[in-house]
């Protein structure tokens, strides 16, 4: 959406459980001001029932929000993923967005395909247990999910909240041979990012801007007993890391398969994946609020009247 062209753009799908928290939503507006990514749909997914039960629906209005937000209405395919966790690895569950991923997975372009899943991993293990030859493709799965390695993060016995929402579906893709890039919870939560920077950089641009901070600071005041004044942006990696795959340090290891408390098997003999054991919030944060500044410039440039961008 910024002023430069690029050739060669990747291709991406954002799978995004929207209206789960605060978040996601500044990672979909870094994803569709980001020149060099070409949007190819946004795929509204569930946060199980915890919370709503319409999770589902939630995350598709809170899209359409973005979008018209940003007088994008229209131009953005959002096609909808599966509303429920699968019920057992052996059952593929068909919807439009799955059938999206499907189609761009197997397409016979030059340019690679990213799938970034800001939620549960749902809608890639349908697609895999559709068509399997999407493992054979140039697909990378880039997955904001799951607790951390080698003691790292909090060792309570529950899951991480993405993973908790489908287990089944994380296993189907970890024992794939579908390439993945990890981002699990120890690494996300260096995203942080104060109430101080997001009314300096972010409200003041724009209805998307002003939204942003408002959303999130509402969902701060109902979700925290005390008194708090930042939050973690923590699906914002799986933009950074398709701008940048090195903006941040990763290790190879066989991938796991997870137990149902969130614990780690490594067991069966699983390709490599890449895991993310650090990221560079500075990169990923500069470069958001810069394009969204730019964004609101141009937006309020044409709005009163001047040459369109």
């Amino acid at each position: 959406m910024a002023g430069r062209t690029f050739s060669h753009r990747r291709r991406v799908i954002v799978d995004t459980d929207a209206k789960n928290e605060a978040d996601d939503q500044f990672a979909i507006v870094h994803a569709l001001l980001s020149p060099s990514l070409d949007i190819r749909g946004l795929v509204p997914a569930h946060f199980g029932n915890r919370r709503s039960r319409r999770s589902l629906e939630e995350s598709r209005e809170e899209i359409e929000l973005l979008l018209r937000l940003m007088k994008l209405d229209g131009r953005v395919p959002v096609a909808d993923g599966v509303p429920y966790a699968l019920p057992d690895a052996g059952t593929p569950v068909r919807s439009p967005g799955v059938d999206l991923i499907i189609e761009e997975a197997l397409r016979d372009v030059a340019e690679p395909l990213y799938v970034a899943f800001l939620g549960p991993l749902t809608d890639m293990a349908a697609a895999l247990l559709l068509e399997p030859r999407i493992a054979e493709r140039d697909v990378t799965v880039i997955w904001i999910g799951g607790g951390g390695y080698d003691g790292r993060g909090p060792q309570d016995g529950r899951p991480e909240f993405n993973l908790s929402n489908d287990i089944v579906a994380a296993n189907i893709v970890f024992s794939s041979a579908v390439k993945v890039w990890q981002i699990p919870a120890p690494t996300y939560r260096m995203m942080a990012v104060g109430y101080a920077e997001l009314d300096e950089k972010v409200a003041p641009c724009g209805e998307i801007g002003e939204y942003l901070v408002r959303q999130l600071v509402e969902w701060n005041e109902r979700q925290h007993g005390g008194s708090i004044e930042f939050r973690v942006l923590g699906d914002s990696p799986a933009i950074g890391l398709m701008l940048h795959p090195d903006c941040g340090t990763w290790v190879e290891r066989p991938a796991p398969n997870f137990r149902f408390d969130g614990g780690l098997d490594f067991s069966a003999a699983n390709r490599p994946i890449r895991t993310y054991d650090s990221i560079d919030a500075r990169f990923i944060h500069e470069d958001f609020f810069a394009k969204l500044r730019a964004f609101a410039g141009r937006q309020a440039h044409h709005t009163t009247g001047g040459d369109a961008p």
